[in-house]
């Protein structure tokens, strides 16, 4: 009889409806990390970044070395005063000043995206569920500027939230609770929890995330970007040193160097690169005094949200035992999306959250709700209640927002008394594998892992890129393109976050216009090859009872 590591079960792995209490509490346990379990969850798997045919680069340079050389030419123009200008410009009375707008900065603003800007900012008029509407607007000047036509675009399918659960929504049923919090306490707080702002509902959520993630303690904060930006320069400072991963969100960036500390960049996802700037840290020490340094912080995210990459996670964990650095990550796009409970990057490879120094994550995303948290042990969250600026300084959390968010984590921990959460983990993750492998075998290059809800399909060239999003919206798919500077220059790309929220006949509509759009615009150019039948089962998922 074979059994599933996941929970033990073999019928409850593969059985999605009719689920019982006791299987959501079974996914709840964790193993003991050990050698020759055979648990395939534990293990790191090969992601795919195909590298695209030749002829493709070249065509991509190409098409933005066409684009640049029309921008000087109509940059011309302007000066001679035969094109109007519409960007910003000094007053005649300001140009003995420093300019304050930088002409040559603005070149690709001005030049390349106005050309595509009916692509991105488009605004909604319902709720971004797993469908929404769509206020339908036309440029009259090549997209410097918008005007509304009145007209409403129905049922659009959203693949572009990071709805990943479906917890934004409207069912009255489901929001009851959070009508009552917001019946009791109003919208705001208009304080810092460290003044007069610290609810009981705050306390209540900080001790259900630390319960959730199996941590020590924690504490949430009102915006995710901040609660990496302004805690990290509480963690180090000069005469630390901070190993980022090349990949790693604006937010972590912005923190890192506001600390002042020293930075340095590693390979994504890189273990020999990682390795060799430990070993070169420990060795050498600073620059110039060769003094230790007072912390090495390895940062990371779980799933990075441009390339659908998933974090090594355990050969991370081993390095930092062994040059005795701290681990930060950043769960942003991972919690509740991965690993079989929904409990993040740690559940999916099975190691022990204590292992882990400091474990950021969002509530935008998986829960349906804003703000962040920081978890780990109790002295590191003490430490960060009287230290952090977010903490001091920032607006406590909305009492809606805060309940939302208790709702939909009791939700996935099955304390509501249902299995509608850990229905919604498994469904997401049917999804992902269902999208990901019918990508394929249409031919489109696709990066990242098999288990991340965000799958990027290449685009490359940048008129393909405007023409992709616009085709998908005449059909009714609303899309999230990414070019430079976000992207590599030659790896423009649609990015598609999934959600438990969309059904299979959803999909199979948006995969069949992406097949005909495909088609039509030569984007299916991957030289692999994959089959049509899916695996029944994977070999390594099974063990044999002992």
């Amino acid at each position: 009889m074979a059994r599933t590591a996941a929970n033990g079960s073999l019928k409850t792995h593969l059985n999605q409806n009719g689920l019982k209490l006791e299987d959501v509490n079974k996914t709840h346990k964790r193993e003991k990390n050990g050698p020759g379990t055979g648990v395939a969850s534990r293990q790191y798997k090969q992601e795919s970044f195909e590298q695209a045919p030749m002829y493709v680069a070249v065509m991509t340079y190409l098409g933005y070395g066409i684009v640049t050389l029309f921008g000087y030419l109509r940059d011309f123009l302007r000066a001679v005063e035969l094109e109007r200008c519409h960007v910003a410009q000094e007053k005649e009375e300001q140009k003995d000043f420093v300019p304050l707008y930088q002409d040559f900065e603005n070149f690709y603003t001005r030049n390349l995206y106005m050309r595509v800007r009916d692509n991105w900012n488009r605004p909604i008029c319902s709720l971004p569920g797993p469908v929404f509407d769509l206020m339908e607007r036309v440029s009259d000047d090549y997209n410097w500027t918008f005007r509304l036509t009145g007209r409403t675009i129905h049922n659009v399918i959203n693949t572009g939230s990071y709805n990943y659960l479906g917890f934004a929504e409207n069912s009255a049923d489901f929001l009851k609770t959070v009508a009552d919090v917001t019946c009791q306490y109003g919208v705001g707080v208009c304080s810092t929890r460290q003044e007069i702002g610290n609810l009981g509902i705050h306390e209540e959520l900080d001790k259900l995330v630390a319960n959730f993630l199996g941590v020590e303690s924690s504490m949430t904060f009102g915006m995710g970007f901040a609660t990496n930006s302004m805690n990290i320069p509480a963690l180090v400072g000069k005469g630390c040193l901070i190993l980022s991963d090349e990949l790693n969100h604006t937010s972590l960036i912005l923190g890192a160097r506001l600390s002042g500390a020293t930075i340095r960049v590693f390979k994504h996802n890189n273990m020999l690169s990682l390795e060799k700037m430990l070993r070169e840290a420990v060795c050498s020490g600073q620059p110039r005094t060769h003094r230790p340094w007072r912390k090495i912080l390895i940062m990371v995210e779980g799933i990075y949200s441009m390339e659908g990459s998933v974090v090594r996670l355990s050969e991370i964990i081993a390095l930092k035992k062994k040059y005795k650095a701290y681990l930060y990550l950043d769960e942003a796009h991972s919690i509740g999306a991965v690993g079989p409970s929904g409990r993040g990057v740690t559940e999916l490879f099975d190691v022990d959250p204590a292992d882990v120094d400091v474990m950021m994550g969002t509530f935008t995303k998986s829960f349906g709700a804003a703000g962040g948290y920081i978890a780990g042990k109790k002295e590191l969250v003490d430490y960060l209640r009287s230290h952090s600026h977010s903490a001091a300084y920032g607006t406590a959390m909305s009492p809606p927002v805060t309940q939302q968010i208790i709702r939909a984590m009791k939700c996935i921990m099955g304390n509501d008394g249902t299995t509608e959460g850990i229905r919604r983990v498994r469904q997401l993750a049917e999804n992902i594998r269902y999208f990901r492998a019918r990508l394929k075998e249409m031919g489109y290059i696709i990066y990242g892992s098999d288990d991340s809800p965000v799958v990027p399909v290449l685009l490359y060239m940048p008129g393909k890129v405007a023409a992709f999003a616009r085709e998908m919206l005449e059909r009714k798919v609303g899309v999230v393109v990414v070019g430079f500077p976000a992207t590599p220059i030659a790896e423009a790309r649609a990015r598609f976050c999934l959600s438990a929220s969309h059904t299979r006949e959803m999909l199979n509509q948006v995969l069949h216009h992406l097949n005909e759009v495909g088609d039509n615009l030569c984007l299916k150019i991957s030289q692999q090859k994959y089959s049509s039948q899916p695996d029944l089962y994977n070999e390594a998922n099974f063990e044999p009872d002992s």
